[in-house]
C-alpha cells in the first residue's frame, strides 16, 4: 500500500466531518433561533405564561432604607454661615408590592394594573425607633407656601402669623412624622381658605397601601421588545409636567419587567412617577448573583445633567431662570409648586459645587449609585438598587425677612434605598430555565464534538496501521530466485520467496 492510497481515506473523512460541522453550526443556531422564539412567546405578560403570576405578585422581598440629614448648625446657618448636617438611618421597612385590578385590554394586545404598595418597619435592621428619633430639616410645608406666595401681598400676612406662633423655617420632627404625616401649622391656616390644600404633609403620606394610579402596559405578544413598556399613566400617554415633548414622553416599563434577550448596547428605559419623568440606564460591566449572569445597568450623568452638557434636558428646566446644574431636576411642577429637587444621594454624578456647598456630604459610587442586574436571556431582575435624595431649594423669598440672610443652597432632607434581590426559589428557576435553553441551543454543538473526539480516534487508529504496515514492509521484500526467473513445468513461473540481501555484503 502507498502513502497515496492511504492518505486518500484520511482526507475524505475530514472533508467529510467539516461538511457535518458545518451542517452541525447550522443546525445549532437554527435550535438557537428557536429557543429564543419560545422565550419571546413565553415571556409574556398574558394569564398562563411562565412569568405572569410573579409579576403581578413579586416573590423577592424589596426593602425600603430611609436615611435622613439632621441639621447640626441651625443657628450658625440662619446667620448665613455654611450648613453641617450628619446622616442618620436607616431606618428599614419590607416593602410588599403587587398588582392590583389586572384585567386585559385592547383584545388582550395590553394589560391595566394599579402598582400597590405597602411598608413595614423592620426595627432589627433599623438604627434607632422612628416614633422616638427626631431630626431638625428644613420645614418644607412653610418653605412649599412661601414660594408659592413669593412678592404677592399675603406674603407679608403669613410672614407676620409665621412670627407670631413661632413658626421657624426649619422644624424638628420624628422620623415617623417626617415620612407618614404630621399635622402642620402653616397648611392648617392656608386650608380654612383654600380646602383643596392638605392639613397633613408628610414625605411617605398617603403611599402606604396606595398606588400612584392606573398603568396600562403592552403585554410583548405582537412584540417582545414591547413586554412590560407603559402605554399610559393616569390615562394619558404623555406628561404635561415639563416643557417639550421629548421630556414628557412616557419611556420604558415601570422598573419591574424587562424584555429577554437584552444586549449590552442597548438603553434601558424607566418611567418613574416619583421623579414625574423617565430615565433611561446603560451597560456598565458583567455580574454575578446567585450563580444567574447578569447586565449591570446604572444611570450616566447624562440623564441629569445641565442643559449645557446635555442639551436634551432643557425640557426639563421649569423656566429658564430656574434651570439647575448637572446632578439636579427640580421636580416642583408635579409636587404642587413646592421647590423640591430630586438628585442622587449626597449628590452622587452632580456638580461639585452642590456637594461642597454641604459640610457632611460625600458622594461614593459604591453606596449611592442606582443599578439594575439583569439577566440578559430572560430580562429578570436578580438584584437592584433604587437610589434617590429628596432636597429643597432655599434662598431669599420677598415677603419673608427671615430669609434675607440666606444664600441660595440645595438642601437635602433625606435619601432613600430601595432595595431587592432575588429569592433562592426564583434564583433556582432561572437556573433551571437557563440550563435547558444552553442544551438546547448546543446540542446539535455536542454531537459534532461527539464527532470530533471519533475522528481523532479514528485518525489515531489509522496511523497505527500505517506505521505497522510500513514496519513489515521494511523487514520482508520480494525478490526472484534467480537473475532468471524459473519456470515449473506444471505450474508455470513462480516467484520464490528470499530475505533481502545487504548490498555490503
Amino acid at each position: 500500500m502507498t502513502r497515496r492510497s492511504c492518505a486518500i481515506p484520511a482526507v475524505g473523512v475530514i472533508a467529510g466531518f467539516l461538511l457535518v460541522a458545518g451542517f452541525g453550526l447550522f443546525v445549532s443556531q437554527v435550535f438557537h433561533n428557536i429557543m429564543n422564539n419560545r422565550l419571546k412567546k413565553e415571556i409574556v405578560l398574558v394569564e398562563g405564561s411562565r412569568v405572569f403570576e410573579s409579576w403581578k405578585r413579586p416573590p423577592p422581598p424589596v426593602y425600603m432604607e430611609f436615611f435622613f440629614f439632621n441639621v447640626t448648625n441651625l443657628d450658625e446657618f440662619l446667620g448665613g454661615a455654611k450648613p453641617e448636617v450628619k446622616q442618620i438611618g436607616p431606618y428599614t421597612y419590607r416593602e410588599y408590592r403587587y398588582k392590583d385590578n389586572v384585567s386585559m385590554v385592547a383584545n388582550g394586545s395590553k394589560v391595566s394594573a394599579y402598582n400597590t404598595k405597602s411598608f413595614v418597619f423592620l426595627r432589627e435592621k433599623s438604627v434607632g425607633d422612628p416614633a422616638v428619633d427626631s431630626i431638625t430639616t428644613v420645614n418644607i410645608p412653610s418653605w412649599a407656601v412661601m414660594n408659592k406666595l413669593r412678592g404677592s401681598w399675603k406674603a407679608g400676612l403669613l410672614a407676620f402669623s409665621m412670627g407670631s406662633v413661632g413658626i421657624s423655617l426649619f422644624t424638628t420632627r420624628t422620623v415617623d412624622e417626617l415620612l407618614w404625616g404630621y399635622e402642620d401649622p402653616v397648611l392648617a391656616r392656608v386650608s380654612q381658605t383654600n380646602p383643596d390644600v392638605e392639613k397633613v404633609f408628610g414625605l411617605m403620606y398617603k403611599k402606604n397601601g396606595s398606588n400612584d394610579g392606573e398603568f396600562i402596559y403592552h403585554t410583548g405578544q405582537q412584540n417582545y421588545l414591547d413586554y412590560g413598556r407603559v402605554e399610559t399613566w393616569k390615562g394619558q400617554s404623555k406628561l404635561s409636567f415639563w416643557a417639550s415633548d421629548q421630556s414628557n414622553s412616557i419611556n420604558g416599563s415601570d422598573g419591574s419587567a424587562f424584555h429577554p434577550l437584552l444586549t449590552k448596547d442597548e438603553r434601558i428605559y424607566i418611567f418613574t412617577p416619583d421623579l414625574c419623568r423617565s430615565i433611561y440606564m446603560e451597560f456598565e460591566k458583567d455580574v454575578e448573583v446567585k450563580g444567574i449572569p447578569a447586565y449591570r445597568f446604572t444611570p450616566p450623568r447624562s440623564v441629569l445633567a445641565s442643559k449645557e452638557e446635555n442639551p436634551a434636558n432643557e425640557g426639563f428646566c421649569v423656566s429658564p431662570q430656574e434651570c439647575l446644574g448637572t446632578g439636579l431636576l427640580k421636580v416642583s411642577p408635579c409636587r404642587k409648586g413646592a421647590p423640591v429637587v430630586a438628585s442622587f444621594p449626597h449628590f452622587h454624578l452632580a456638580d461639585d459645587k452642590y456637594v461642597s456647598a454641604i459640610e457632611g456630604m460625600s458622594p461614593q459610587r459604591e453606596h449611592h449609585q442606582t443599578f439594575l442586574d439583569l439577566n440578559p436571556t430572560t430580562g429578570v431582575i436578580v438584584r437592584a438598587n433604587k437610589r434617590a435624595q429628596v432636597n429643597i431649594l432655599i434662598n431669599k423669598v420677598s415677603g419673608f425677612p427671615k430669609t434675607r440672610d440666606l444664600n441660595e443652597t440645595v438642601f437635602p432632607v433625606m435619601f432613600l434605598n430601595e432595595s431587592v434581590v432575588i429569592d433562592d426559589a426564583s434564583a433556582a428557576r432561572v437556573q433551571k430555565l437557563l440550563l435547558i435553553a444552553a442544551l438546547v441551543s448546543n446540542f446539535p454543538l455536542i454531537i459534532v464534538g461527539l464527532g470530533a473526539i471519533m475522528l481523532a480516534v479514528f485518525i489515531l487508529l489509522l496511523i497505527r496501521d500505517r506505521k505497522k504496515k510500513t514496519s513489515n514492509e521494511d523487514d520482508t521484500s520480494y525478490s526472484p530466485v534467480s537473475a532468471k526467473e524459473k519456470e515449473d513445468p506444471q505450474n508455470g513461473t513462480y516467484i520464490g520467496l528470499t530475505p533481502k540481501a545487504d548490498p555490503q555484503t
